[in-house]
């Protein structure tokens, strides 16, 4: 009897031991599957928050209609939507760069807007001086020079100065006349803008050449150099996202843009020895006269033929300067 017993009680004391074990086990299997989903959780949790601060990179609206200058632009075709396509990317994407068109039009497109609609010449066409130089002085490696991005020879045909001294493809007012002229001309020899922008970035004499080699006179259907071929596009795409910057994701506030700074002119026929002299005399110095004039090449203006330019100056309160200009 007490060896059944003792038996019994040491049975007892295993099961004892198993259940507490089987207990200790599970409580751990527990800890382990509840550390476990809250480490999944956390572990999701910075995914997710990364997820939220990726940049997120998306394709860009293309209207369903759209046109240059008033001529349709035929975006049913494949590589015409492409091509534009090709064009919005990169410019959208490029932000840095198309902020700083976006603000520096603010101050140069109305100078452009007024001369262009003088001459009767479609306002679409403020995008090429954007697409040549991004409204800048700009000297291409072909040596083609200012925001109109003219070579000397054409500039001069077009009745610019251009000289060791002055050079008016730099001057903003002067070559966009010019720029007029050659437009003009283009139109009435191929008779629609979008040809006329084609042979503004290419020339006549090249884009003559591809009209007879292709006999064809429409910019869509002719192939052309790289460049020229993505000229027309590019003209779209800053039309498109100059006109509606938030569409494509860029904000900013008025007061960001450059504004325009009021000058007025000074009249001189007669030669200047030193411009820095010059421009204490109207309390502003070297450097801000050249800012604004960046057609005056050198430091002196001989002007052995008496003509008359006009040198802008900024008004009074524009531009301040850590030094006495006495």
């Amino acid at each position: 009897m007490c060896f059944f017993e003792n038996d019994v009680s040491m049975l007892q004391s295993g099961k004892t031991r198993t259940v507490l074990s089987l207990i200790g086990l599970a409580s751990i299997t527990a800890l382990v599957v509840v550390l476990f989903i809250r480490a999944t959780d956390e572990k999701e949790g910075v995914k997710d928050i990364e997820n939220h601060s990726k940049y997120v990179v998306t394709s860009v609206p293309i209207p369903e209609t759209l046109d240059f200058a008033g001529e349709r632009t035929p975006l049913e075709n494949f590589d015409v939507l492409e091509a534009l396509d090709r064009e919005l990317l990169i410019n959208t994407y490029w932000q840095s760069h198309t902020m700083l068109l976006i603000k520096r039009s603010n101050r140069y497109l109305p100078v452009i807007e007024k001369i262009l609609a003088k001459h009767g010449i479609p306002e679409d066409f403020k995008y090429l001086p954007v697409a040549e130089s991004d409204l800048m002085n700009l000297t291409s490696p072909a040596r083609a020079v200012g925001y109109w991005q003219f070579l000397k020879a054409t500039a001069q045909e077009y009745g610019l100065e251009v000289n060791s001294e002055v050079d008016e493809r730099y001057h903003l007012e002067k070559s966009t006349e010019a720029a007029c002229k050659f437009l003009l001309r283009s139109y009435e020899l191929y008779g629609n803008w979008t040809m006329a922008a084609a042979s503004y970035n290419v020339g006549r004499t090249g884009l003559n050449r591809q009209i007879e080699r292709q006999d064809s006179r429409y910019y869509y259907d002719i192939l052309l150099n790289e460049e020229t071929g993505r000229y027309v596009y590019r003209l779209l795409a800053l039309k498109l996202i100059m006109s509606e910057p938030e569409k494509y994701g860029f904000i900013f506030a008025e007061d960001e843009l450059y504004p325009p700074i009021p000058v007025y002119h000074v009249t001189i026929d007669t030669a200047v020895e030193d411009f820095a002299i010059f421009a204490s005399r109207y309390s502003i110095n070297y450097k801000v006269l050249k800012i604004f004039n960046p057609w005056l090449r050198e430091k002196k203006l001989s002007n052995t033929r008496g003509k008359t330019y006009q040198i802008s100056i900024p008004r009074k309160g524009y531009r301040e300067f850590s030094q006495s200009m006495d």
